[in-house]
């Protein structure tokens, strides 16, 4: 494990805002490329009064939901797994590693993933548990045994010695 400082809740909330502000780019893409698969006129979607029943969209909203929560998973596993930085993340110079100092793997990233559900479930106390623990660590991160630190470049340098002034 890294001798950084931990991060923080709100740098930590900054950082998964910048990278749910990059997903939803990707959403909406998402979102009027399967309209257009599956022909629906965007300007219907406007109109409240050309729906017949739920059932009208539901083609769309499965395949919508579907892909978002595929990409969303993939993000984050990928990101974390690999270099233990999202794009948000690496930003605000943070950074997901183990608590033993392994590396990252693709399986801890997706177990953090999946644990974000958990930290959401209860009113999302997970996310602000980071808050009140010592290690600064979320539910995700003690279920997949991680912790989120400052990057290098991010910590302060240490004083300069003067040479000339030690005795």
């Amino acid at each position: 494990m890294s001798d950084g400082y931990f991060g923080g809740f709100f740098r930590r909330f900054t950082a998964f805002m910048i990278d749910q502000f990059f997903l939803a780019m990707l959403y909406t893409a998402i979102f009027f490329v399967s309209a257009k698969l599956l022909g629906i006129d965007m300007y219907s979607l406007l109109d409240f009064t050309t729906w017949r029943s739920p059932r009208d969209m539901s083609p769309l909203l499965l395949s919508y939901y579907g892909m978002t929560t595929i990409l969303n998973m993939t993000y984050f596993t990928y990101f974390h797994g690999t270099t233990g930085q999202t794009p948000g993340k690496k930003m605000l110079g943070l950074r997901v590693e183990r608590t033993g100092g392994d590396p990252m793997t693709p399986g801890i990233a997706f177990l953090r993933w999946v644990g974000y559900f958990v930290s959401a479930i209860v009113l999302y106390l997970g996310y602000l548990w980071v808050i009140v623990d010592r290690k600064k660590q979320a539910w995700h991160d003690k279920i997949a045994g991680t912790v989120v630190v400052r990057t290098s470049w991010d910590r302060p340098a240490p004083a300069a010695v003067d040479a000339e002034k030690i005795p």
